[in-house]
């Protein structure tokens, strides 16, 4: 028993993909099935308009000024990782089905770990959205401080822990060495990877929950005791929807991903018990509709969003773009300074303001 159980750790490196998918149970389509084919179709459609939507964000957050604040500029990080999970989807459409046997390991990997580089930036964005805005609303304040070198490097190193959280279970974190230990949804992935995987991500979305659960019940308690003062009224309110927004992003990031994390943890923890694969697909489809929600949510929920969109896509029609860009905001004077804003709030008298001289590495807050 003892001779077989060593057997069976034994590194082999020589098993194709084929080999793991018949060590669990999970079949590969032998021929292309009608089915199949409508939902490649569908999905590829789908990853096109993920695509498109999420560059249109980008677009708008870069085009207009009363977007170049932190908390917008990592909202723009989070739709690039949508764009990115649009073109991971596409990638895992392209090779799937009949088309499973003939992947490499190493190209099979590379399937996998566009998937997990997507998840990781987009909870890690959602992360640093919610510190950024924890630090900035306790004290009332529309935007935060943070300088543009900090924004940047802090969006590169989300990006860089997302790329080391994808290519670790090709380089060390798998079951060839350990092939009682493979997964029968991801069959290469370790399952201890899976539970850790499932488990950290799982856990980052209940900090955030509570962190935006305590900061929303705080602005309303805020916005309930404020004084009656119509400028100040408008910047607790803005203050408020943006908080309403964020978290609206944030609700149905959980509800399209907690399915399938609670099925990679059930498959980490019971192996084949768990019947993982006869529901692996659904949960697919509605991580996969994540990428498609936030634009939609964007365009609904925020006005200077939806008129940056109808804007953009005015200029790519052709039509109306000459009287468009006129009363577009991205064509619109720079925003108040926070000295100037300030003035204005403090007094309901006309105020003589000294100028300020924007630096290139500070924000300001726009009027609102």
């Amino acid at each position: 028993m003892a001779m077989e159980s060593s057997l069976w750790s034994t590194c082999d490196y020589s098993h194709n993909v084929t080999f793991f998918y018949n060590l669990v149970g999970k079949k590969i389509s032998v021929e292309w099935a009608p089915r199949d084919v409508l939902v490649i179709g569908l999905g590829l459609t789908v990853c096109l308009i993920v695509v498109l939507a999420n560059l249109m964000v980008m677009a708008a957050i870069s085009m207009n000024h009363r977007f170049h604040f932190p908390i917008y500029y990592l909202l723009g990080n989070m739709a690039a990782a949508d764009l990115f999970a649009g073109i991971a989807y596409a990638n895992l459409m392209l090779h799937t089905g009949p088309w499973t046997s003939t992947l490499t390991k190493e190209q099979w990997y590379i399937r996998g770990a566009l998937i997990d580089i997507s998840l990781t930036a987009s909870v890690a964005n959602l992360l640093a959205v919610a510190v950024e805005r924890h630090q900035t609303i306790i004290t009332m304040q529309l935007h935060s401080k943070m300088t543009k070198r900090r924004v940047v490097l802090l969006m590169v190193c989300i990006w860089a822990v997302s790329i080391v959280m994808g290519l670790v279970p090709s380089l060390f974190w798998n079951c060839e060495c350990d092939l009682e230990d493979c997964s029968t949804v991801a069959p290469l992935y370790s399952r201890r990877f899976l539970i850790f995987w499932a488990v950290l991500n799982l856990l980052t979305f209940f900090i955030m929950v509570a962190m935006y659960t305590r900061i929303f019940f705080y602005v309303r308690y805020q916005i309930s005791h404020m004084s009656q003062h119509s400028s100040e009224i408008r910047h607790r309110q803005t203050v408020f929807n943006l908080m309403k927004t964020i978290s609206i992003v944030l609700g149905a990031f959980v509800i399209c991903w907690m399915p399938g994390l609670v099925t990679l943890l059930l498959d980490g923890l019971l192996g084949k018990a768990s019947h993982a694969n006869s529901y692996e697909k659904f949960c697919l489809v509605i991580a996969e509709c994540n990428s498609l929600v936030n634009p939609i949510i964007y365009s609904l929920r925020d006005e200077e969003m939806r008129r940056t969109f109808k804007w953009i896509l005015c200029c790519l029609c052709g039509r109306g773009g000459d009287k468009q860009m006129e009363l577009s905001p991205v064509e619109m004077n720079p925003p108040l300074t926070e000295e100037a804003l300030g003035c204005v709030q403090k007094s309901e008298d006309l105020a003589v303001c000294p100028e300020t001289n924007n630096k290139e590495s500070s924000w300001t807050i726009p009027g609102v």
